[in-house]
């Protein structure tokens, strides 16, 4: 266990965000696949949404620090880049 109550609580507030941290990490790689299914299927209404809700979780994930803005930027590249080759 931690020697002070600072170290406890930096523990405390560490182990919270390593929890939110990695629950976005995870919505932004569910919604990535619900993307690939879209793309796979060729539906363009549900690619619209798919993007669309990926897009929404990547910036959310960014925001709150939880990937780098330069990745949320190439994995929205990523998802659009996709979502484009569906005619």
């Amino acid at each position: 266990m931690t020697h002070t109550k600072s170290a406890a609580k930096r523990l405390r507030q560490s182990i919270k965000r390593n929890a939110a941290n990695r629950t976005a990490k995870s919505s932004i790689r569910t919604a990535m696949k619900k993307v690939d299914e879209a793309v796979a299927k060729g539906d363009k209404a549900a690619l619209a949404n798919a993007v669309a809700a990926a897009f929404q979780r990547i910036d959310k994930a960014a925001r709150i620090h939880a990937v780098h803005a330069n990745t949320a930027a190439r994995r929205k590249s990523l998802v659009s880049r996709k979502a484009a080759t569906v005619k």
